[in-house]
């Protein structure tokens, strides 16, 4: 008797990647094979900011490295704990932009729906770590308030929706708010901020990709890479998915002292999203939020490694070197002539 065949194992549905996520500092070291006393690793940090991050995602830092640029961009570490003079709770000024309830607008023509405050990785530099978000999410309600403040406003021609992250929600939940959306004339435009598809790929599924190919406005969908090493070919695939949808995919990148502060390290950043078919988009200097302030890269620096790499790369491989200061109508490019410093050697 010939035994039957196994059944092909299932991929594991994102959501339970998600739960599986590494919650634990110390055990996210144990992992790499690094100490954490070496590392300067904050128990009181992790409980303010807990850790969060998929496997996956660990499995892409290189084992024994305390230096890894994935690493350190997760891992809560002494110097949050710094005070830091001109690091605050709200540093792009999202309070004094609530336009409804979930709803941000700083920009004309563009309101921001902070969906959710959920995402499936927490950045330690993430600019909306004391954001409070379970008195604005725009998600509460079935939507209401946020639906309601877009439809008030007949300059509002594009819809952002950030967090968190958007792609946390449910398909059906995004359904529901983009078929509301449909029945407001004067939206012509969706873009969605997120960084699930680099940290957790299995997210795009074709449930995601259906929603996305049906909806009825140009789509722009911007995610957010800060090294090159955050690409492999589960997240490559992800981009050709995506792709496939007929969206535009943007990479926005932060400049983060000890991660891509490297001119070779930027470029690699912007040459390997061409690759996965994501084209570089900003480079924002540090937000100067508190908990942060060990990331930030001085001006004269940043200028320096952005006149690098318009020097090197061609024109559509390099991003545009921006700043987000509170109460301005765009965001604030960063323009001028290096101080005559060489840029920083190569990481």
């Amino acid at each position: 008797m010939i035994p039957a065949a196994p059944l092909p194992t299932q991929p594991r549905r994102w959501q339970q990647l998600w739960r599986d996520a590494v919650r634990d500092p110390r055990e996210l070291l144990e992992l790499l094979g690094l100490q954490a006393q070496a590392l300067g690793l904050s128990p009181e940090a992790a409980a303010q900011f807990p850790l969060r991050v998929p496997r996956g995602f660990v499995a892409r830092m290189r084992p024994g490295d305390p230096f890894d640029p994935l690493l350190r961009q997760v891992l809560p570490l002494e110097a949050e704990l710094r005070p830091a003079p001109g690091f605050g709770l709200d540093a792009v000024g999202d309070g004094a932009a609530k336009a409804g309830h979930g709803v941000i607008q700083k920009y004309a023509g563009r309101a921001l729906l902070v969906a959710t405050g959920s995402c499936a990785v927490h950045c330690r530099y993430c600019f909306r770590r004391h954001f409070p978000y379970a008195e604005e999410t725009a998600a509460a309600g079935g939507w209401g308030a946020a639906l309601a403040a877009i439809r008030d406003d007949a300059s509002i021609e594009e819809v952002l929706l950030s967090g968190g992250d958007p792609l946390s929600l449910s398909t059906a939940k995004l359904v529901e708010l983009t078929d509301a959306l449909r029945g407001i004339p004067h939206v012509r435009r969706l873009r969605i901020h997120t960084r699930l598809p680099i940290v957790l790929p299995e997210r795009v599924d074709t449930e995601l990709t259906d929603w996305l190919s049906a909806l009825p406005w140009p789509l722009v969908i911007v995610v957010h890479a800060n090294h090159a090493n955050e690409f492999d070919g589960e997240v490559d695939a992800a981009m050709r998915r995506l792709r496939a949808t007929g969206a535009v995919l943007l990479n926005q990148a932060v400049l983060l002292k000890g991660v891509n502060d490297r001119v070779e390290t930027l470029a690699a950043l912007a040459e390997r999203g061409l690759e996965a078919g994501v084209l570089p988009y900003y480079l924002h200097q540090l937000d100067r939020v508190a908990g942060a302030a060990h990331f930030e890269v001085d001006d004269a620096t940043a200028l320096a490694l952005h006149a690098a790499l318009v020097a090197r790369q061609s024109g559509y491989l390099v991003p545009r070197l921006v700043r987000e200061v509170a109460g301005d109508t765009s965001k604030r490019a960063l323009t001028g002539v290096p101080d005559g410093r060489p840029a920083p050697p190569v990481a």
